[in-house]
């Protein structure tokens, strides 16, 4: 379901209009474009372009977007009939000023402030793409796993500690995004 959201530009294109959670916080600045679908809980943050014009993106339930970030696909076309679409899974962290396109991140997954995921890219569950990594087109992480530089090569394989702290960043996120919706609503009432 989409609802009027003051001050987020909302646009349809080619039939196509972004599906919003009741639930989920969109702030003010954001740009949401064409066949997006955001699940429960999720959060788009301030000055976000998510771009679906010429193909989908779906983020899952309590999954974050942070600040600046530009998600973007590509259609379908001959010698890709799968094209590249994004799709992001369930509590998923996205660090300020990400560039995602046309890739998949598993459930729990996480990228760092201002990495790159190129077309076909795959990050696995509880993996993570370090802050400033670009992760190239079509490279899979696997769950669990820490890679980092341009291009992002495997590091590590992260430990319960680190998977934790990831899952505090989700509940994190998830709170803080309710108090910001209820300082939006107040400061345009």
């Amino acid at each position: 379901m989409t609802i009027h959201r003051p001050g987020v530009n909302i646009v349809p294109i080619h039939g196509k209009t972004p599906k919003i959670h009741e639930t989920a916080f969109i702030a003010p600045g954001c740009t949401l474009i064409g066949d997006i679908e955001i699940g429960a809980g999720s959060s788009v943050w301030y000055n976000c372009v998510l771009r679906a014009d010429v193909f989908t993106i779906r983020i899952g339930e309590r999954t974050n977007i942070q600040d600046g970030t530009v998600v973007h696909c590509d259609p379908p076309r001959p010698g890709d009939p799968d094209g590249c679409p994004v799709v992001i899974g369930d509590d998923v962290l996205v660090g300020h000023m990400a560039m995602l396109h046309g890739c998949t991140i598993h459930d729990r997954g996480f990228v760092g402030l201002g990495a790159i995921v190129m077309n076909k890219a795959v990050i696995g569950s509880d993996a993570m793409l370090a802050a400033g990594a670009m992760l190239t087109e079509g490279k899979v992480m696997e769950p669990r796993m820490l890679w980092a530089g341009r291009p992002a090569k495997p590091l590590r394989e992260l430990n319960d500690a680190a998977i934790a702290g990831m899952r505090i960043g989700v509940a994190h996120y998830a709170e803080n995004a309710r108090h910001h919706a209820g300082a939006v609503a107040a400061a345009l009432s």
